[in-house]
């Protein structure tokens, strides 16, 4: 569900989050329109507005884990954990995280990949949200779903910052709900 299908119609910092995003064409390969949030980073407002919309929506859900999804999913989680209340747990690629950890794999809209998560992060009932940066398949966001699930924690919904427009990839996030900032850009 996007932000202004939930209560956020016509909300300005919608449109300025949007418009902080550049669009770079036929990046990481031919065909797809790459979503560039490093210039919303750069942008103090832009940026704030995205941690406060996610503040607003999650501060009275009682949820105790944000899970990020690396890297993007970083620059978003820690804030809105810290702002909540809550822990913020890494769900790295392969081979980056120290000690046990479990993993899953899923697959990108141009490859695959693995997301891992430490042992021991979350407990059983916890009620956490995975956090990225862009929802296109549903892939990286269902593996974390999968980790946290495992673990036996309660995933309340995922949360990106875009998400394509029809998205189709529902039935990999096993029923959970999707909260979507705004739609792709066009350049």
């Amino acid at each position: 569900m996007f932000a202004h299908e939930n209560g956020l119609q016509g909300d300005p910092r919608l449109k300025a989050i949007s418009d902080a995003i550049r669009v770079i064409p036929h990046f990481p390969k031919h065909g797809i329109m790459f979503q560039d949030i490093t210039t919303l980073l750069l942008n103090p407002k832009a940026f704030k507005d995205v941690i406060d919309i996610f503040v607003e929506r999650y501060r009275h859900m009682d949820i105790s884990v944000v899970a990020g999804v690396e890297a993007r999913g970083f620059m978003f989680g820690p804030s809105i954990a810290l702002a909540i209340g809550a822990k913020f747990v890494p769900l790295r690629k392969s081979g980056k995280l120290p000690g046990k950890v479990i993993s899953e794999s899923y697959a990108l809209e141009y490859g695959t990949d693995c997301l891992e998560m430490h042992v021991g992060a979350i407990q059983p009932v916890e009620r956490a949200i995975v956090i990225d940066d862009i929802v296109a398949t549903g892939g990286t966001l269902s593996a974390g779903i999968r980790l946290l699930e495992r673990v036996q924690a309660e995933v309340v919904e995922c949360a990106c910052v875009v998400g394509v427009t029809g998205f189709k990839g529902e039935s990999k996030l096993k029923g959970k709900p999707l909260f979507i900032l705004v739609e792709p850009r066009e350049v």
